[in-house]
């Protein structure tokens, strides 16, 4: 009994201290976390705490995906019928396995690696006959050979007919043969050889046997006897030929007569007078192209000025009138200027005229004013130069 009731008393002592303990630590742990500093310990310890809970779970569900393929639940369909089939084996009764997206390398050299391709691009074909273009109110000649993606004197030589080689006789509501490359236009005649033919436009007549659009057989074609309807109109790829001048010859002072037929400003036989310097000013207020520039392979060899109607026109350089008037071949209002030194200076589609045949002028004196005369789409002067019978670039001489 005695040793019963010791036993009990020590179990009862050490109740009583451990509950001391434990009501000391409560008191303890209140008094820390009260306050400031408390809150902060308890806030990190919730952050510590929710952290480590998402890292074990993060665990225990990458190694379950480790293991899913073989849990999985798969949807089979059957080649014959089409039902579909849930199960985790196959018709033999083993796992259905997914399929491997792992690329074989050591079979890629005997064959194709299929790759799905987001967009497919479709091939356009190319064009390879004559379209029919009809002209709007502010084409040009080089503007709807840059729609077309082609030279200006294609355009040119696709349409003499219409354009006779001039690209200031281009108006609207007008119809432009338009190639499908690069090259001439050639209308059949009766006895012609297309070996001459080929050989007058500089070209293989292979090319034009071959060409598509032209529609020849070439396995039933006889290349020394050609059977063309007449008039029937080749394709004529890569060739070229020679633009006809429209523009008036040079017109000096000792022969103005020869522009008789170009006008009713043509002068008479000879005159004499004022002599150019050699240097060439710039004709009119503004010094920037609107229209065409220098371009003698698109049968524009001279350079548009810009301007206003009335600007005034000034002469390059010191000369004597030989032409002053109507001009019959597009360019309205005409003057020419002889400078007595082998030069001349053509001004076009003027507004005014102030000057008269013969008659002597000074370097920067008014000769009339800007305008849109004649075979124009806009105001501007139509400035050429002629040294010698030839017409050169005018950016090369002014000043």
């Amino acid at each position: 009994m005695d040793n019963h009731h010791r036993e009990d008393g020590v179990n009862q002592s050490q109740q009583e201290r451990t509950a001391g303990f434990l009501s000391g630590f409560r008191k303890l742990l209140g008094n820390i976390l009260e306050g400031e500093n408390g809150k902060r310990i308890g806030t990190i310890a919730g952050v510590v705490l929710l952290v480590a809970i998402a890292v074990i779970a993060m665990r225990a569900f990458y190694l379950n995906s480790q293991n899913a393929p073989a849990n999985l639940s798969v949807f089979a369909e059957e080649s014959d019928g089409g039902d579909q089939v849930e199960g985790q084996t196959g018709a033999s009764g083993g796992a259905l396995e997914m399929p491997s997206f792992v690329i074989d390398q050591a079979n890629l050299q005997y064959g194709i690696q299929r790759v799905a391709l987001i967009h497919t691009s479709i091939p356009t074909r190319a064009r390879v006959d004559v379209v029919v273009y009809t002209v709007e109110q502010g084409d040009s000649l080089f503007g709807i050979a840059e729609t077309f993606g082609l030279k200006p004197e294609t355009v040119l030589w696709g349409n003499f007919d219409t354009l006779k080689d001039n690209p200031h006789t281009l108006q609207p509501g007008q119809e432009l043969n338009i190639l499908p490359i690069n090259g001439t236009y050639h209308e059949w005649r009766e006895g012609e050889s297309l070996i001459k033919v080929a050989e007058y436009y500089g070209v293989d007549p292979l090319e034009i046997i071959r060409w598509p659009g032209n529609k020849i057989d070439i396995y039933d074609f006889d290349i020394d006897n050609p059977v063309f309807a007449a008039g029937q109109q080749l394709i004529v790829p890569g060739g070229e030929r020679e633009l006809v001048d429209y523009g008036p010859p040079a017109i000096t002072r000792n022969n103005p007569a020869i522009a008789a037929t170009y006008g009713p400003g043509h002068c008479g036989t000879i005159y004499t007078g004022s002599v150019g310097v050699g240097v060439f000013l710039w004709p009119t207020t503004e010094r920037w192209i609107s229209g065409y520039d220098y371009n003698p392979g698109a049968g524009h060899p001279a350079i548009d000025i810009a301007g206003s109607i009335g600007n005034p026109v000034w002469a390059s350089d010191n000369g004597v009138i030989v032409y002053a008037g109507w001009s019959n071949y597009g360019y309205g209002n005409l003057i020419v200027v002889d400078h007595g030194n082998g030069w001349q200076t053509l001004y076009a589609h003027m507004n005014t005229i102030s000057v008269g045949c013969g008659q002597s002028v000074n370097q920067g004196q008014s000769i009339g004013g800007l305008g849109s005369t004649g075979n124009s789409s806009g105001p501007h002067l139509h400035f050429e130069m002629i040294y010698v019978g030839s017409k050169v670039n005018p950016w090369n001489f002014l000043q």
